[in-house]
């Protein structure tokens, strides 16, 4: 349902530069993955599986980090431990995130034409731009229905499409098994199909009120149920590896946002948000970017991070095939 939003024309089209940043942070997840699996493999049990799932989170958000978990068999207890590492992680990341918008040395080294004009103006664009963001929408019993026997055709045609090609690519070498364990996953063309259905039948999609709604709602309960068993506390002192592993992974993601950006000459407010797109996902960098009066970001961003949906699980199945989940 949240793959609706993946309409690739759109998406190629009204992004802009914005999406350059975004590619570049995730590559640095990417590379992350891997450093931080070199490093504390030993330490972490299911690292493989970690590593996978925060490579989909880090470049998508909650829709890759569940499938991927489910792709991969991840246990609970670990799925459990790493969504709180995860949230306890971004919430500090995201506060640093809004500290180098005011902080001299990133406003030296980077341009920043939109904090400068809420500087000027104020924020009572971002206001309204809020204000309609979190407004009530307009969702019927009919929307409900469709949407839901979308989301269940589609998982069942993904089902079947990648057990046909699962039990048809052999697994003899390494090349080869890995091709098994990326077009034999059900998660890759579930989000392949909806990223069809979203780009080529865009005006069907639109008439489907509420996908977001329900699928963020879905989402939330899902990470909540796998949540609750887990104790910050618990983390801290048992398994700080896991804070570990997932730090390394945001701070290469923004040494590759931040040194990418500025070689490339673009603004900070870019690096920002790509950042917080790949981290967080669309509706963080969205908040982000409404909080911070950046108005004419916001629809940008949102695209971008809804193509980290995409591309997200796809990353994520290609690091844990090479790690070996």
């Amino acid at each position: 349902l949240l793959l609706l939003q993946c309409n690739m024309k759109k998406i190629w089209k009204e992004t802009g530069r914005m999406m350059v940043v975004f590619l570049i942070g995730a590559v640095g997840t990417c590379v992350g993955a891997l450093i931080a699996y070199t490093l504390l493999h030993n330490y972490i049990p299911e690292a493989s599986g970690v590593a996978a799932m925060m490579t989909g989170s880090y470049i998508g958000g909650g829709v890759n980090f569940a499938a991927l978990a489910t792709q991969f068999k991840v246990t609970g207890q670990t799925i459990g431990a790493v969504t709180v590492a995860d949230n306890l992680l971004m919430a500090l990341y995201f506060f640093a995130l809004i500290m180098f918008a005011g902080l001299n040395f990133f406003r030296k080294h980077f341009a920043h034409p939109h904090i400068d004009e809420v500087e000027q103006n104020g924020l009572d664009d971002s206001k309204t731009q809020a204000a309609a963001y979190w407004s009530r929408k307009d969702i019927s019993l009919k929307d409900i229905a469709f949407n839901i026997a979308y989301a269940v055709t589609i998982v069942f045609l993904s089902n079947l499409i990648s057990h046909a090609i699962a039990g048809a690519i052999p697994t003899d070498n390494a090349v080869l098994k890995m091709c098994n364990i990326f077009f034999g996953s059900q998660y890759v063309w579930i989000t392949t199909l909806s990223m069809i259905v979203a780009t080529y039948g865009e005006k069907k999609v639109e008439k489907m009120n509420g996908a977001q709604e329900i699928g963020t709602y879905f989402i939330y309960m899902f990470l909540f149920v796998i949540g609750v068993p887990a104790s910050i506390v618990e983390i801290v002192t048992n398994t700080p590896a896991l804070l570990l592993f997932t730090a390394i992974m945001v701070l290469v993601n923004m040494i590759f946002c931040f040194v990418g950006g500025k070689l490339l000459k673009f603004n900070l407010e870019d690096c920002i948000l790509a950042s917080n797109a790949n981290i967080g996902g669309p509706t963080t960098a969205a908040g982000m970017a409404i909080s911070q009066g950046w108005s004419k970001l916001v629809g940008p961003v949102m695209l971008i991070g809804t193509f980290g949906y995409v591309i997200g699980t796809y990353l994520g199945v290609i690091i844990g095939g090479i790690l070996g989940a």
